[in-house]
């Protein structure tokens, strides 16, 4: 529930500050706060009721993770290249940076216990989503690196550069989560193989 509350918050400000300053890669740390957001959901929805974790709602549930990261790269590429061939030039958004700077103090520690859990209930869905926190602290590393390069030296260029680089992250880490790879020390537990 603590991924939940956050990642709503994050969200939320990062995709405000995103459209009111045109930053490809503020907005692409906002939709990946809402994949975030998606795949914790997915995870409650994976431990309740009659799924109780069964491999066929396992599957499920990485799959869709996987596909939300295809879509954050297919956006990201297309608004980045786009900004980079002409487009309006980014501004500075200083709520952007500081929900970034929060990101990248909070969401190693969600990855951390997320990963724990995961492995204790051998749960590959679970270690995606935590896979998937340490992504968002990356991205919030490049979104920060590009606020801060753009309002410090007026290097605009970054942003798209950034937007770029986080469609490449979720390229990968979509393969990963969709081959079921993100969490090698998530082996099924005997429930899971009786299912």
């Amino acid at each position: 529930m603590l991924t939940i509350g956050w990642m709503s918050v994050e969200a939320g400000v990062a995709i405000a500050a995103a459209l009111a300053a045109g930053s490809v890669a503020l907005l692409g740390f906002g939709l990946d706060s809402l994949i975030e957001l998606a795949s914790a959901s997915t995870i409650l929805w994976l431990y309740t009721g009659s799924r109780d974790g069964s491999a066929a709602a396992e599957r499920r549930a990485q799959q869709l993770v996987a596909i939300c990261f295809a879509a954050l790269a297919l956006y990201l590429a297309f608004d980045a290249i786009t900004t980079l061939a002409g487009g309006p030039r980014p501004g500075v958004s200083w709520p952007g940076a500081s929900v970034s700077a929060g990101a990248i103090v909070v969401m190693p520690l969600l990855a951390r216990a997320k990963g724990r859990v995961a492995i204790q209930l051998g749960s590959g869905a679970t270690g995606a989503d935590a896979a998937q926190s340490w992504l968002c602290a990356t991205i919030a590393a490049a979104t920060l690196l590009s606020v801060l390069g753009n309002g410090a030296l007026g290097w605009w260029w970054l942003d798209p550069i950034a937007g770029v680089v986080i469609a490449g992250l979720a390229v990968r880490e979509g393969r990963e989560a969709w081959a079921g790879e993100l969490c090698a020390d998530c082996a099924p537990t005997a429930r899971h193989q009786r299912d």
